[in-house]
């Protein structure tokens, strides 16, 4: 692999004033750290070196071509971190779409102001879905969108058929898979991009070695050892997600922090998430703590749901124990800045409320 010439990089077309730049051009000569986003726990700051972002850049390259790139993510994340790392390391366009709150509108306007060429953007699922339901019903957002070579779309679950209802407008998106400890997305709609492995552990768990490993967990190296494990001179982060690998695809089923103890049975919220979204229910699953049972299922939404039917549902589909017992509706569901939702909001919102 050849040098890349630091010192030369530049950006050809840019909104990203240099103050924010200049640190991205930093990091990939002495690395940087960032913030998970702690949706679950804590946030756990991540060091990355600079080579770790080059080999996620050039693996994304590899994986779908080079080109501009639109910037419609927090500088703050990893994924936004990334956008500007690929299109610095191949020295391609990089125009800033960044708004706040999010418009589907101003995005699929200036997607169609875009010079001629090949580009590509990153986004969330909450930013992918406000698209996908604007561009429906609007002819030049769905040629906008359609101009894209390929739209990478992770950070969290994806509504089931959504990618469907993009496909069925010519969109052309990408499931991504990686974390800050990985430098962004190292699985591509269930494939291994770049030099990735991934293997899943006996407890279900993924874990997953590659060049644009993290470092460490800065200032914490109980939780590195923890994580980062040496297996026959091979590093691999040990992941909270639980997956399946079928003929080399992975699959990410659930998370490992997502699992309950309800009365001595094991219930995982993702698997009552699933079941709710294939309903068409719109609700989110958490947890209560109860001196009885330990931890039992609620349920936040932002209407009033038929709890009768709403719980046989779930027995039928799971079991007895992921019958939710606290229901909590509010306006909107809290999230996190990246769009995710947030986990340790949802508990705050269900601990105090009467079942």
């Amino acid at each position: 692999m050849g040098r890349l010439p630091l010192a030369d990089l530049t950006v050809t077309l840019s909104d990203l004033p240099e103050h924010e730049l200049e640190p991205i051009r930093d990091a990939l000569v002495n690395g940087i750290t960032v913030e998970t986003s702690g949706s679950t726990a804590r946030p756990k700051r991540v060091r990355l070196s600079g080579s770790a972002l080059i080999a996620s850049a050039r693996a994304t390259s590899g994986a779908i071509g080079e080109g501009g790139w639109v910037l419609a993510l927090p500088l703050s994340y990893i994924a936004g971190i990334m956008v500007a790392v690929r299109s610095l390391v191949a020295e391609t366009p990089l125009v800033d779409a960044r708004r706040e709150p999010f418009d589907a509108r101003e995005f699929a306007r200036l997607a169609a102001s875009l010079p001629d060429g090949t580009w590509f953007t990153a986004l969330v699922p909450a930013q992918l879905i406000r698209l996908v339901d604007f561009a429906e019903g609007d002819a030049d957002a769905r040629d906008a969108l359609r101009s894209f070579s390929r739209i990478l779309v992770g950070g969290q679950a994806i509504p089931s058929g959504l990618i469907d209802r993009a496909t069925a407008m010519g969109i052309r998106v990408t499931k991504t898979y990686g974390s800050a400890e990985t430098a962004g997305g190292v699985v591509y709609d269930g494939r291994p991009i770049g030099d990735t492995r991934v293997r899943i552990a006996e407890d279900g768990r993924v874990i997953i070695a590659t060049s644009s490993l993290a470092d460490e967990y800065h200032g914490d190296r109980e939780l590195t050892a923890t994580s980062f494990r040496v297996d026959d001179g091979t590093r691999w982060w040990h992941t909270t997600d639980v997956g399946e690998l079928t003929d080399g695809e992975l699959a990410i089923v659930g998370r490992m922090d997502d699992i309950i103890i309800t009365g001595g049975i094991k219930v995982s919220l993702g698997d009552i998430d699933r079941v709710l979204e294939s309903a068409g229910v719109d609700a989110v699953a958490s947890w209560f703590a109860d001196e009885k049972w330990g931890q039992v299922p609620a349920l936040v939404s932002t209407s009033d749901l038929d709890r009768d039917v709403v719980r046989d549902l779930i027995e039928l589909k799971l079991s007895k124990a992921a019958r939710p017992y606290r229901f909590v509706t509010v306006p909107e569901l809290p999230r996190l800045s990246s769009g995710k939702i947030d986990r340790r909001g949802l508990q705050e919102l269900v601990a105090d409320v009467e079942s």
